[in-house]
């Protein structure tokens, strides 16, 4: 496959110029689907056949998105001989694919395709109904966003550290953060510059914890990270390099930068304690105190 790509101040686009031909003994482009993974809908399936699928704000599209960030006929996938295409139809705000604005290109299967606010992935297989519940059941457990756990499984988790920490004895703590004045970036960026910092935000915080540390999206702007067999003490130090690399990280969206920090409350999981709600009460409770007292900073 040969790409090119252009840039220009308004919009940078892939262009798939060519593509390497279906694999041996293939007639055609296995069965694909698209299933929604963030935005209303969450969760449901679109088949994908020989005929134009058309995604738009448009009662008349195949696939309707009622959004102002998304254009009447916003984005056409086209299945050909061997692959199947997305175009973007001119549309206002642009088409995404694994987070690259595109004109046009060829869907990979596990691609994510996003439309205004609403992020599809793409699945084409063999064995379509085992992957498309495969997908589901990734979906009851991981943000579509941020790919961060949801809060559905911060729940769980919270449960079973406490009680595998009161039966070994052993600490845990518990971060939890949210972004500063994240309505303002909302508002003087748009809802699509929203999404973007907290997908960015997301990737950040997943790319610097340990292995065994769970990071979650557990609201809007509102996250968290259990961090196992770790005193108060790891806990702010961890808390302080996450404030410090996003407080240093280049949020950008279309080729604008937009400043973000965040406020942190740490608290950590001690035998006095019984339930786990307790000990994320304490955490919130010093999250509100780190923005009381001026923001971008951490409490514990």
């Amino acid at each position: 496959m040969e790409d090119e790509r252009t840039t220009n101040p308004n919009k940078t686009v892939v262009t798939v110029i060519t593509r390497s031909p279906a694999s041996k003994g293939e007639d055609g482009p296995r069965e694909g689907c698209l299933v929604i993974i963030y935005g209303d809908d969450l969760g449901r399936r679109v088949p994908l056949g020989a005929e134009p699928c058309v995604l738009g704000r448009s009662s008349k599209c195949d696939v309707q998105l009622d959004q102002e960030s998304v254009s009447r006929n916003h984005a056409r996938i086209q299945r050909t001989r061997n692959n199947y295409v997305v175009r973007d139809l001119g549309s206002t705000n642009g088409t995404y694919v694994n987070d690259e604005l595109v004109d046009e290109v060829v869907l990979r299967d596990g691609d994510q395709l996003k439309v205004g606010r609403t992020i599809f992935k793409f699945i084409v297989s063999g064995n379509m109904e085992a992957q498309y519940h495969e997908e589901i059941y990734r979906l009851m457990t991981v943000d579509g966003l941020t790919e961060m756990h949801n809060k559905r499984y911060f729940n769980e988790a919270i449960e079973r550290e406490a009680s595998r920490s009161a039966r070994y004895g052993r600490a845990f703590s518990l971060v939890l953060f949210d972004i500063d004045h994240f309505k303002k970036i909302n508002d003087t960026y748009g809802h699509l510059a929203g999404d973007s910092v907290l997908r960015q935000l997301g990737a950040l915080v997943r790319n610097r914890v340990r292995r065994d540390d769970i990071p979650c999206r557990t609201g809007g702007e509102e996250f968290s990270i259990i961090v196992p067999e770790v005193s108060l003490a790891g806990g702010l130090n961890l808390a302080e390099k996450l404030r410090g690399a996003i407080e240093a990280a280049v949020f950008k969206f279309e080729g604008t930068q937009i400043p973000v920090t965040v406020s942190m409350g740490v608290a950590e999981w001690t035998t006095e304690l019984t339930d786990p709600q307790d000990l994320v009460k304490q955490a919130d409770e010093r999250l509100y105190e780190a923005k009381r007292s001026g923001r971008n900073r951490i409490c514990g």
